[in-house]
């Protein structure tokens, strides 16, 4: 169990305040954007793989009955606050408009593996972001799911993710493990610069997401679908967006 006596953890700075959203209008279905849950679900080496197995199971059982198993951070999945902040709010006390909004999808063309995002290419990407919007990366990515060269991602740059807070950013999604540097090239005492920068300002973390690429360069509405955990750092998320006009 966590000890609520230690310092280490401390320094969340609450919610930024959300703008009224403007009004807008569906120019699409509705995409799902999400990793389905199954044993082979993207997740960082570091974390056990889930484990799903069928507790009844017809026709020799009169109903199917399935039980699974699984870390809140992997496959498609949202970080509250608490994952870094011990004095952040968890999953369940999460205000459900931050879960949801309009936005937009940037897709970032020519990075490298292992390269840094930095903030000259996000001031360059379009469409123009607004306060309070959802930004998705699209960075192809998640086209190498499942396989070594997933682990080599592109991440952002310290100083990318402090633009994106001052940008008002109300959560942030993306097609590769993690913003912060790859697993394999931390440093030792590596201390997540990255998520900490965005989640102690209220700025939440989506990872692992997929399919946005569709709705590149367009304004979208999304839905992170989170389960509502109690006292839980994270949870999987059925995430799904759709084209808008305003």
């Amino acid at each position: 169990m966590c000890d609520p006596k230690e310092t280490r953890g401390q320094g969340w700075r609450g919610w930024q305040a959300l703008p009224q959203p403007a009004a807008s209008i569906p120019d699409g279905p509705w995409l799902d954007l999400s990793h389905p849950l199954n044993a082979a679900m993207p997740r960082v080496p570091v974390f056990p793989a889930p484990v799903f197995r069928r507790l009844k199971c017809m026709p020799a059982d009169p109903l199917n009955v399935t039980e699974f198993s699984m870390v809140v951070h992997i496959g498609t999945h949202i970080d509250a606050p608490c994952h870094f902040f011990m004095d952040g709010p968890a999953l369940d006390a999460i205000p459900l408009p931050r879960l949801h909004g309009p936005g937009v999808v940037w897709k970032l063309d020519g990075l490298r593996p292992d390269s840094l995002i930095g903030v000259p290419q996000l001031e360059a990407a379009r469409p123009l972001l607004r306060p309070g919007d959802i930004l998705a990366l699209d960075t192809g990515w998640s086209l190498l799911a499942g396989s070594d060269a997933y682990e080599d991602h592109p991440s952002l740059a310290p100083e990318a993710a402090e633009w994106l807070v001052a940008q008002g950013v109300k959560l942030l999604a993306c097609d590769i493990p993690t913003p912060d540097m790859p697993v394999h090239r931390r440093p030792l005492g590596f201390d997540w610069p990255v998520h900490k920068r965005l989640l102690r300002d209220g700025v939440l973390i989506c990872e692992h997401l997929r399919g946005q690429g569709a709705l590149a360069g367009r304004r979208a509405e999304f839905m992170f679908n989170a389960l509502n955990i109690e006292g839980s750092d994270g949870s999987p998320v059925r995430a799904v967006a759709r084209a808008i006009r305003d």
